[in-house]
């Protein structure tokens, strides 16, 4: 069982290892870990960020709702696509407070600015909820989950194949990481 977590002896004396109740509740954990981040793919956006959004995009040209949502989700690098429930009802309520236009093109509601939209869009200085929503991610709680997860399956790969000396490395490695992550708590 050389090649396996147990056998490569990750962990011993801290409660992981053969015989040990918590062994297999690591892979556990690191699964469910994983899951809980690749679920998050969507962000939550503040309310007006849709508004916001989609002044922006109208500023720049005209489009349907379709495209602003492909926009959107392209300029947040896909972190970020809102649903059509979201864009649509803001798209109604711009037109019922005059910032838009509507216009049938080929099938399709086409929406402007009007003057009053675009003195909206231009009062918000290019400010784009996408570019929020990307540095919240790096900044947020997003980017701590995808750096404890990558740390995971390190950790988990040094268990699985590393020699028993890189093995114990890995553990004081990570015994400093979580004394020095627990320090920046204590800061503040």
């Amino acid at each position: 069982m050389h090649g396996s977590f147990a056998g490569a002896g990750f962990g011993e004396g801290h409660g992981f290892g053969p015989g040990r109740p918590n062994g297999p509740n690591v892979w556990e954990a690191m699964d469910q870990l994983r899951a809980a981040f690749d679920r998050r793919a969507t962000p939550r956006m503040g309310r007006g960020d849709v508004r916001a959004a989609v002044l922006a995009l109208l500023a720049e040209r005209p489009m349907h709702g379709y495209q602003i949502i492909r926009e959107i989700e392209e300029r947040s690098g896909g972190s970020w696509r809102p649903s059509p429930g979201s864009v649509y009802p803001t798209l109604q309520l711009l037109a019922d407070e005059g910032l838009i236009d509507a216009h049938e093109s080929e099938g399709r509601k086409t929406y402007s600015l009007t003057e009053g939209g675009r003195a909206e869009a231009d009062a918000a200085e290019g400010k784009a909820p996408w570019h929020a929503s990307s540095e919240r991610e790096s900044a947020g709680p997003g980017a701590l989950a995808k750096a404890g997860v990558e740390l995971a399956q390190a950790a988990a790969q040094v268990g699985r194949t590393g020699k028993p000396e890189q093995v114990q490395q890995a553990v004081a490695l990570l015994d400093e990481a979580r004394r020095k992550i627990y320090a920046i708590l204590a800061q503040g």
